[in-house]
């Protein structure tokens, strides 16, 4: 869906930023203006200024700023489209959603109303459970006998649910509501006993528990953990997968943590409940935990909103080990140049709770500073089971490397990374990378094609130079005789035909090949979600600005998923090639096809953009083999194996070509 800009300007107009702000930050008024404590850096005297004639805000001690969308995406970590609909439900605007039938409009309307309705029904139980919980002296002694004080049960709204099997039936009003069962909070089951009018039996689903109420970023109670007080089983209960809980997208105690995050510069990621809530009153508030699940992707792509740094803590023990190594996998594709994961591995004795009052807080961030980065747990999960002093060995390693490496994004690190395992298999880089293209493929895996070493990559070499002085032509590379494969051309220089055609191209208006990609992505949200990742390696090839953007939407899409105009136009601001990008979707309707005898651009479907999308990457992975063939060909009389891989790009180009016969 693109939000119209239009209202967007609207909405920001009718919206007060000095409210929407002072529900996150303490403001005085100074002059026209108001002032308070960054909540995006720890600071002691306040930088952080709101300006009611402006609606913006800017902070002179770490420089954020921007409007009241901008800062709910990153006080509240919601997403461009979240930030834009709850300043528009709190201003009593309809988000424009034109692209929906009514059909769907109503259907989704109806299910943001039954979300909320969960949400204030999980709120009130959360109430209730924190009533019960001072008068629990059972309850209240196990806190304090984990090291809790009051102050941190109530900044986690710590709760205490009875042993009665009815408890919350004195909560709510119609204890048959059937949303009681949807949130998770009601257990109706068939069998004998005390049955309701429908013959089910229903009960609390949690009973005799320290309740750990569950938060989304927002602050809203969408689930609930529960821990027994003695030897019972399960020891922790956690409420059910519903509409407004997911255990594989959710982390407890993020709601909490975001602003000693930011101050700390990093997030810790633990197993537990109590290991969230010691750690915040050990000093360590910046702590989050998976909810009884493995780290998933969802889970980093939303650690990722609040830091560039993360630090997973995992026991010492198999167990620990096999947790570390799902958390490596669901992190890899996010492990870009700039952001840095890091695992903590705790002696078996200890989880962080035990381990930070063993050792200490200076003794807990020691252990976190020297954390194994990402690099090097990589390297020790893929020579896992690997005897390194035996090719066998070596082999294995090289098989098992694979798809980790393969999972990074492109960039230096993953470079670096490829030469660190060339070396523990005894090979060179483009060795290995030979080995991995030609060997068996694991069903559902390939090798992007950014993966391949920089003499093989498909670059587009440096524009030619400017004229030389009179010094006589440049010096031409030598000819050799090459036998090609059958029905195979040497390359050419191109000819005036292909440079009239050019001409006749850029006369008519249409742009180049990596402009029309661009404006097809930047305009169509699913467009980057139809290509593959060799398709995005190439793009991200590209020479300067093109080459930049098309990095730089893949990392959005990786961060972020399908994402209308609306939100990539703001995140855009400041970026090099932004000026491209607006120009790029401003300028109008990408053109499909063109009707070169009237001269008319002619509307396009989805399925002819996703069309034309294949045949622009298609040409220009041929032109790109056409430089390499280039290139290769000079390489024959110094490097033995040139006149090979000449051959096979001659023979790939061949294969791409015939669809134009």
């Amino acid at each position: 869906m693109t939000i119209p800009t239009a209202f967007l300007q609207e909405l920001l107009a009718r919206t007060d930023l000095v409210e929407v702000v002072g529900r996150y930050v303490a403001l005085r008024k100074k002059g026209v203006n108001f002032v308070g404590l960054c909540p995006f850096h720890a600071e002691k005297s306040p930088s952080f200024t709101v300006s009611p004639a402006k609606q913006f805000y800017h902070c002179f001690g770490c420089g954020a700023h921007g409007n009241a969308i901008d800062f709910l995406m990153a006080q509240a970590g919601l997403n461009f489209p979240e930030a834009v609909r709850e300043l528009a439900q709190q201003a009593g605007l309809a988000v424009p959603q034109d692209e929906r039938s009514p059909q769907e409009r109503a259907r989704e309307a109806a299910q943001r109303q039954r979300q909320a309705s969960l949400t204030e029904i999980l709120g009130q139980a959360a109430r209730a459970y924190q009533r019960q919980l001072k008068g629990a002296a059972r309850a209240i002694d196990y806190l304090k006998g984990r090291g809790l004080t009051g102050q941190i049960a109530k900044t986690f709204g710590l709760g205490y649910a009875p042993p009665g099997w009815r408890f919350l039936s004195t909560v709510f009003g119609n204890y048959q509501d059937e949303r009681l069962v949807e949130a998770g909070l009601v257990i109706a089951a068939e069998g004998d006993g005390e049955a309701d009018a429908s013959g089910q039996r229903r009960y609390d689903r949690f009973r005799d528990r320290i309740m750990f109420p569950i938060r989304n970023v927002k602050g809203e109670v969408i689930g609930f953990g529960g821990r027994v007080l003695d030897g019972g089983e399960p020891k922790y209960l956690n409420s059910p997968e519903t509409p407004v809980f997911r255990k594989g997208e959710e982390l407890y105690g993020l709601f909490e943590a975001r602003s000693a995050i930011r101050q700390r510069g990093y997030v810790l990621v633990t197993e537990g409940y109590m290991d969230v809530v010691a750690l915040a009153q050990l000093g360590f508030a910046n702590a989050v935990a998976t909810l009884g699940t493995a780290c998933t992707a969802d889970h980093v792509r939303k650690l990722f909103r609040f830091s560039d740094t993360v630090v997973f803590a995992f026991d010492g023990d198999a167990a620990g080990r096999r947790a570390a190594r799902r958390a490596l996998e669901a992190a890899l594709p996010y492990a870009s140049d700039t952001r840095s994961v890091r695992f903590l591995f705790l002696p078996p004795e200890h989880d962080p709770d035990s381990y930070v009052r063993a050792h200490g807080a200076e003794g807990f961030a020691a252990a976190v500073r020297d954390a194994v980065p990402l690099s090097r747990f990589l390297l020790e999960a893929a020579s896992a089971d690997c005897d390194l002093a035996t090719p066998e060995g070596r082999a294995r390693l090289s098989v098992q490397a694979q798809p980790l490496w393969s999972a990074m994004p492109e960039g230096a690190l993953k470079r670096q990374l490829l030469h660190e395992l060339a070396d523990a298999v005894a090979l060179e880089p483009r060795e290995l990378l030979a080995v991995w293209s030609s060997g068996p493929r694991r069903a559902g895996m390939h090798t992007p094609a950014a993966a391949r070493p920089p003499a093989e990559r498909r670059v587009r070499p440096p524009a030619p130079a400017a004229a030389m002085p009179d010094d006589g032509p440049p010096p031409q590379p030598a000819r050799v005789a090459v036998p090609t494969p059958a029905g195979a051309a040497l390359p050419r220089p191109a000819t005036d035909r292909g440079a009239a055609r050019r001409a006749q191209r850029a006369a008519r208006g249409l742009l180049d090949r990596a402009d029309r990609v661009a404006r097809i992505v930047l305009s169509t949200p699913q467009a980057w979600d139809w290509l593959t990742a060799d398709d995005h390696a190439l793009l991200a090839e590209e020479p300067p600005p093109h080459g930049p953007l098309f990095a730089w939407l893949e990392r959005q899409w990786l961060e972020h998923g399908p994402q209308p105009w609306a939100a990539l136009r703001e995140a855009l601001r400041g970026e090099p090639f932004e000026a491209l990008a607006v120009a790029l979707h401003d300028s109008g309707l990408w053109l499909a096809r063109f009707d070169e005898a009237a001269g008319d651009a002619l509307a396009a479907t989805p399925e002819e953009v996703r069309t034309e999308l294949r045949e622009l990457l298609r040409r220009l992975r041929i032109e790109r083999l056409k430089r390499e063939e280039t290139e290769w060909i000079a390489r024959v009389p110094h490097d033995p194996e040139a006149l090979q891989r000449y051959r096979a790009i001659v023979a790939e180009r061949m294969r791409l070509q015939q669809g134009d016969d």
